[in-house]
């Protein structure tokens, strides 16, 4: 018996003004033995998705716009919402729940690449890569005696949050011979951070040892502000703040005045409160902060890892199977989403 029509529909933004794929590999070729996967892009990108844009659609892939009530108002049909990425603020997880729709994001597949760039950064940052180039560039070569690097060697870092981007980034880091690894997370058991060779601190402990503090959880009502004036003050004034998660976690104010002041050393930050940024940020007036516009981790293996990762998502409900990474595994549960389930892929 053939399977049942399955229409898959991505974001506008994953496409050009021409209609043209924005980047070289969607993980689209997960769907070439699943003939009865159909896939088309919205026809224009909006910051959110509207309940019109959903006509027809079973599944969506979701790249920046955001999914409210009233995006899933309408959900007769609409079985999946997949984030493409790992960050799911911009989802409603209630809504899509009482609508009946199941949200997922694409666990495991940003691991590498945020790791890499994180690592990256840490050099940049302690080597004074940034301030080195701009010694050449302006002809400053003799000043490069005030700008003595620090190794990596010897060093603590911090991680807020040890999911997997966190733990692949400590498994990069071995090799450069730190002291230590720390994290706080509250939801981690200490077993599973012993085996890891992570000790797990309160927030405060966190902030006054690290030499690096690293941000890897998600942005929620409990993490918002987490990082503010109070635990900036706690840092020592030769460590560094690198933020490649969410804007909100961090208070800007109070970080722009401890890097204005030398409070600490710098700061990575690929994340920021308001996004888009079009306008000059702040930042970008300091001379101790790398910045970067929420991509520092975008790589042609990433999106491809991503696309896999999405695209096999949808494969699986088609098949009657849970995907990884859902926010919300409750649905399953509910009798209206199973019907659903049921009269679209059983």
């Amino acid at each position: 018996m053939p399977s049942k029509p399955f229409t898959v529909a991505f974001t506008g933004d994953f496409y050009d003004s021409s209609g043209n794929p924005k980047y070289a590999d969607l993980g689209l070729t997960v769907f070439n033995d699943h003939r009865n996967i159909k896939t088309h892009a919205f026809k224009e990108h909006r910051k959110q998705i509207t309940p019109d844009q959903l006509e027809g659609v079973n599944g969506v892939i979701v790249l920046t716009p955001s999914v409210t009530r009233e995006t899933v108002s309408q959900s007769k049909d609409l079985l999946a919402i997949g984030r493409f990425g790992v960050g799911y603020d911009a989802v409603d997880v209630n809504a899509c729940t009482e609508a009946d729709v199941v949200a997922y994001i694409t666990a495991g597949a940003v691991d590498r690449p945020v790791a890499e760039a994180v690592a990256g950064w840490m050099i940049a940052l302690t080597h004074n890569m940034l301030i080195k180039d701009r010694l050449v560039r302006t002809g400053k070569w003799d000043d490069r005696s005030r700008y003595m690097g620090k190794e990596l060697r010897d060093r603590t870092l911090g991680v807020v949050g040890l999911g997997g981007i966190a733990r692949k980034l400590i498994e990069l880091l071995r090799g450069f011979g730190m002291k230590e690894f720390l994290a706080f997370d509250p939801f981690m058991k200490p077993e599973v951070a012993e085996k890891l060779g992570v000790k797990l601190v309160e927030l405060n402990e966190l902030m006054q040892s690290a030499d690096f503090v690293s941000i890897h959880c998600p942005l929620t009502d409990q993490t918002h502000g987490l990082i503010g004036a109070k635990e900036l003050a706690l840092m020592k004034r030769d460590a560094y703040l690198i933020n490649s998660a969410r804007g909100g976690i961090v208070d800007e104010d109070a970080l722009f005045e401890a890097l204005k002041t030398h409070k600490i050393a710098g700061a990575a930050l690929d994340c920021f409160a308001v996004e888009p940024v079009v306008t000059p940020h702040r930042f970008g007036e300091l001379e101790n902060v790398i910045l970067a516009p929420h991509s520092i981790a975008w790589t042609d293996e990433l999106f491809r890892d991503i696309g896999r990762t999405a695209c096999q998502g949808m494969v699986d409900l088609t098949q009657m199977k849970r995907p990884n990474g859902v926010l919300n595994p409750q649905v399953f549960d509910r009798p209206a989403f199973n019907e659903k389930w049921q009269r679209l892929c059983g």
